[in-house]
């Protein structure tokens, strides 16, 4: 099966005067297509600064990175930024909706950098929400959706360049028990329908949900395990 990410002797250290501060000291990793994949680690372990390496969005010190067959290791902001968009699909913890923008505008703003059209925004914008439940919510802006709606809107944002990748930061961060499952329930859909999905969070029953698990800790991978029974919330009828 083809390789999305693959991670070579990953490193990356900061510097406080001329002290060096290693944060990751050695990171190989390995992610499939179609995998469903949680990053987990405590607080320090490297993990945020991993997850923003394999999101393009910082690059390491030393060590190669390939993204869906490109060598991301040593591009440019503007390179970077040109993977990012054509490659990844983010899902923060904050959402990070603009506000003034209604919900169908918001998942359309990835393809207006691409270049797309406006009537073809509009239909691929339309045919997002309509896969993530949201189809009669196009025309509210955030502050007229709940927090579930507004990951929604997120997911379907996403999702609409086609990416490689679907790299997901603390998704349920900002929801209750109840909106966390149902959001978890379209992760796990959006993976069945063939996509691959990185998932970073701390919280072991969001971990759960996913098909293995790579823990960090101190800059290196601590373990790399297959979930044997990932979780699903049993279908509720009546």
């Amino acid at each position: 099966m083809k390789e999305i990410i693959s991670l070579r002797e990953i490193r990356k250290s900061y510097y406080l005067g001329k002290q060096e501060l290693p944060v990751l000291k050695g990171i190989d990793l390995s992610i499939l297509d179609n995998e469903y994949v949680a990053l987990m680690g405590p607080s320090g372990s490297g993990k945020s600064t991993l997850m923003n390496i394999i999101g393009c969005l910082d690059t390491a010190s030393a060590g190669t990175y390939t993204l869906n067959g490109k060598d991301v290791s040593h591009m440019g902001d503007d390179e970077l930024a040109g993977v990012r968009n054509v490659e990844i699909g983010f899902v923060f913890q904050q959402f990070n909706l603009l506000p003034r923008l209604t919900a169908w505008e918001n998942v359309a703003v990835p393809l207006i950098y691409a270049g797309v059209g406006k009537k073809e925004r509009e239909e691929r914008a339309r045919v997002m929400l309509e896969k993530v439940g949201l189809a009669e919510r196009g025309h509210h802006k955030p502050n007229e959706l709940s927090g579930g709606q507004s990951q929604r809107v997120a997911i379907a944002r996403a999702l609409v360049n086609n990416p490689s990748l679907i790299l997901a930061d603390e998704p349920t961060g900002n929801l209750d028990t109840k909106t966390s499952v149902e959001i978890m329930e379209l992760f796990g859909k959006i993976h069945e329908q063939g996509n691959t999905v990185v998932l970073v969070t701390h919280e072991e029953d969001i971990a759960a949900h996913t098909h293995r698990v790579v823990r960090i800790r101190d800059g290196v991978v601590e373990t790399d395990l297959k979930n044997k029974d990932p979780f699903r919330k049993p279908a509720v009828t009546g």
